[in-house]
């Protein structure tokens, strides 16, 4: 890191991540340990490898050290290391390093076994809370066999009954991944959510229905809670050019001063996203599980594009860390050394007063997160 006393702010300062998975408990051969290295698919053989990717080759730097390695320690030598430590003993490591005392997790999305936030906590010495995915509330409710005409009251029961759990402080949306963001902006009428209902009774699958999605939305404006969104790059389920927030416009109008909305991850729109938070007083916007897929050497550009025009109180930070507790520690690291490194330029250059870097970095680290999700401090 970067020397000044922003980057020294950034070091001391326990993190709020305001969004992030579980992470998995069991041992990783190579193929599954770079299978979730990547967003890719990996192909074994194929002489292509997750470990020469800007991630891994930061997983390489600066995960090493935490494992008692050398820097730059070739993959078979961090792996052989990681399987002689155990998952336990390396998901502590790597949840400690990060220093963030309060985690708001994402329980939606388990493919694979994964810690619980109660683990994820006692795992970082943190406070963690739940964040409910709501299509995967929506399909729950579809696998139980509900009449098309009796959906919409059904979602929404099963969404406050979610919502009600201790310990909730926000719900979460892939409509990025299952219909893009080119959706009427409009509420859904009843006659319409109950034929869409009926069409996806009869087709199964996952929810990818235009008009349920924006259903599911309304639902979140109702609810009153944060609504966090996926925006940006993902796994390549994923259509790019339908992931652009700045497609949320219209739709940002009709609901705009409700809820906060929250635009995660972004890239390559960090700068769409930006504007987005500039415009609209509801909107933030973090750039997630980005820092840890460029490395460090790059956050520090990616977090200045997405913050050229943006509000300072509307940044926030999270790791967006799924698997790999790696991604916990990179991630970190990657916010606090880019965010440091651009707001000590701005105070070296005289273009930026040293109590407000000091002030902004706290914002982006941890009280702007608590502000949003009214957490109290340190919880």
């Amino acid at each position: 890191m970067g020397g000044g006393p922003v980057h020294e702010a950034l070091a001391a300062l326990e993190l709020v991540d305001h969004h992030c998975h579980g992470v998995v408990t069991g041992a990783l051969d190579r193929t599954a340990f770079e299978s979730l290295l990547t967003e890719g698919d990996v192909r074994p053989g194929s002489g292509v490898s997750s470990f020469d990717t800007p991630v891994g080759i930061a997983v390489r730097r600066h995960c090493a050290p935490v494992l008692d390695l050398d820097r730059h320690a070739p993959a078979d030598v961090y792996l052989a290391r990681r399987a002689e430590l155990g998952p336990d003993e390396v998901n502590r490591r790597f949840l400690a390093a990060a220093r963030a005392n309060v985690l708001c997790v994402d329980t939606g999305f388990a493919p694979q076994r994964v810690t619980a936030p109660a683990e994820l906590a006692v795992a970082a010495g943190a406070v963690a809370h739940e964040v409910v995915r709501l299509e995967t509330v929506a399909e729950s409710v579809a696998a139980r066999g509900v009449e098309p005409d009796g959906y919409a009251d059904a979602f929404r029961a099963a969404v406050l009954d979610a919502v009600r759990r201790p310990g909730v402080v926000a719900v979460k949306s892939v409509a990025a991944y299952r219909t893009g963001f080119g959706l009427d902006p409009g509420r859904p009428s009843a006659a319409e959510v109950t034929t869409a209902a009926r069409g996806w009774s009869a087709r199964g699958g996952r929810l990818d229905d235009p008009v349920l999605v924006r259903e599911l939305l309304w639902t979140a404006v109702d609810l009153g809670l944060p609504l966090q969104l996926h925006t940006g790059f993902g796994d390549n389920d994923i259509r790019l050019h339908r992931a652009d927030p700045a497609l949320l416009t219209d739709w940002l109008h009709a609901v705009a001063g409700a809820i906060p909305v929250l635009l995660l991850h972004c890239w390559p729109y960090q700068r769409q996203a930006g504007y987005l938070a500039a415009v609209f007083e509801n909107v933030y916007l973090d750039v997630g599980l980005t820092l840890h897929h460029v490395g460090p050497v790059r956050a520090r550009a990616v977090l200045a594009e997405a913050l050229e025009i943006a509000p300072f109180r509307k940044l926030l930070y999270s790791s967006d860390a799924y698997g790999l507790a790696e991604f916990y520690g990179l991630g970190a690291l990657a916010f606090r050394r880019g965010l440091g490194d651009l707001l000590q330029e701005r105070v070296d250059a005289d273009e930026l007063g040293l109590p407000d870097a000091l002030r902004m970095a706290r914002w982006a680290g941890a009280d702007n997160a608590r502000r949003v999700y009214r957490l109290s401090d340190g919880h």
